[in-house]
């Protein structure tokens, strides 16, 4: 897990970033820290920026991106890590991710703190003002008005970073002003859901250029993010071949069968003209037997009657004669 935090002062980053180090086993890289180490330990990198710093002058971005580059190299860094406090322009996070690609890593998510800078300044104030009233020590810059300069210079340089990891598709936004407790959990589900989550649609143009200079990697991180996604897709729609297979296999039986019974339908009708004429020849020599049938029995009933009519007839000459 590579991760940055983004947020003015005040935030709550430092808590939520020992958070998240317990929590993933990464750990927390801070510029001052390892610029401290780094020229403790006499490194090439270190000397370099210790030459710098001893002429009073600031640290430059590539001195800067190469003491990160050595830190996390380390074993310890091998699980991931957390960036606080860098990058801090748009200038170093380009920086930044040219070195990770040449190193063949990627960031995870950005996490944005979004707080409400008016709350923040009541906030200090009123602690200052407890402190006070408790008798305990108020360091130099805790307090409204250098909290206010703080935050100014965190619009001017740090802001745009917002616009820029924008545009790449690993910004998650947080709100800062929640419970400690509820933003451990809502930056939680934020980096769970992140891999899985598509582009915004219709996000905000970055300010300038700063979109337009998002580095090729970050949209090759989006694209491995979605990945997964594409993955489940393919999954999900596996099942379903065999039954598109079956429907299909039903449908063509029902065109067959359909084909089958025009078919059928056809000859029929082609049969029904021969058909009709047999069955009136058949009708006529049906009629011709009965009326041949009824002409016999006609003959037959004529000569019964005349046989009778001899024999009676026979009868009464026969009973003349004995008179």
């Amino acid at each position: 897990m590579r991760l940055i935090l983004l947020g003015p002062p005040g935030a709550g980053k430092g808590t939520q970033a020992q958070r998240l180090v317990e929590k993933y086993d990464i750990i927390q890289l801070s510029t001052g820290d390892m610029l401290r180490a780094a020229v403790a330990a006499g490194t090439p990198i270190g000397l370099k920026a210790k030459e710098i710093m001893a002429r009073g002058e600031l640290v430059p971005d590539d001195v800067v991106v190469g003491i990160v580059a050595d830190r996390i190299d380390q074993p310890d860094a091998r699980n991931g890590f957390i960036l606080d406090g860098f990058p801090r322009t748009v200038a170093q996070a380009e920086a930044l991710e040219h070195m990770l690609e040449q190193k063949g890593m990627t960031l995870d998510a950005v996490v944005e703190l979004r707080v409400d800078e008016g709350i923040l300044l009541d906030r200090v104030q009123r602690r200052v003002a407890q402190m006070e009233a408790r008798g305990e020590a108020v360091r130099a810059d805790d307090n409204p008005e250098a909290l206010k300069k703080r935050l100014d210079a965190y619009r001017a340089q740090t802001a745009p970073l917002v616009d820029f990891y924008r545009g790449t598709d690993l910004l998650r936004t947080v709100d800062g002003m929640a419970p400690i407790e509820e933003v451990t959990v809502a930056i939680g589900r934020a980096l769970a859901e992140g891999a899985f989550r598509a582009p915004a649609q219709g996000a905000e143009a970055s300010p300038g250029k700063a979109k337009a200079k998002a580095p090729a990697s970050k949209a090759k991180a989006a694209r491995a993010a979605k990945a997964p996604v594409r993955k489940a897709t393919a999954s999900a729609r596996t099942p379903a071949k065999p039954a598109a297979k079956a429907a299909g296999a039903r449908a063509k039986a029902a065109k067959k069968g359909r084909s089958a019974a025009k078919s059928a339908s056809r000859k029929a009708a082609a049969k029904a003209p021969a058909a009709k004429k047999a069955a009136r020849t058949a009708a006529r020599k049906g009629a011709a037997k009965r009326a041949k049938r009824s002409g016999k029995g006609a003959v037959k009933a004529a000569a019964r009657r005349a046989a009778k009519g001899r024999k009676s007839a026979k009868s009464r000459h026969k009973t003349a004669r004995r008179g």
